[in-house]
């Protein structure tokens, strides 16, 4: 996929247009009538891509969420804290749900799952 095409004529943005009759995509110019096939039928495309250290602060972060319910019947295992925030999710590869703990303290953010 490319990137942003633009005018031969005036340098303007060329937007993609769809030409129903012949079932064609063009890019076409909105300032003048300047149009061209367009070479891939992707449109756009977007690829996020994490880091490992970005999907822990995530799961870090949600200790703080105040919309979480939290329990104080845990203890972690880690730390000792006494207090942690529960969510229910499905596991990667297990049908059904799984409740996640996330420990309170936030030097500790240990995670584990019941």
């Amino acid at each position: 996929m490319s990137a942003m095409k633009f005018c031969r004529e005036c340098n303007n943005i060329l937007y993609p247009k769809e030409e129903k009759d012949r079932r064609v995509l063009l890019f076409a110019c909105r300032n003048c009538e300047h149009q061209e096939v367009a070479d891939n039928n992707c449109v756009y495309r977007n690829e996020v891509q994490h880091a490992a250290a970005e999907r822990t602060q995530v799961l870090q972060d949600v200790a703080s969420d105040p919309t979480l319910p939290r329990t104080k019947d845990v203890h972690c295992a880690a730390c000792g804290h006494g207090e942690a925030v529960f969510f229910q999710a499905t596991a990667r590869g297990e049908e059904g749900m799984t409740l996640f703990f996330v420990c309170c303290n936030l030097s500790c953010g240990n995670r584990w799952r019941e």
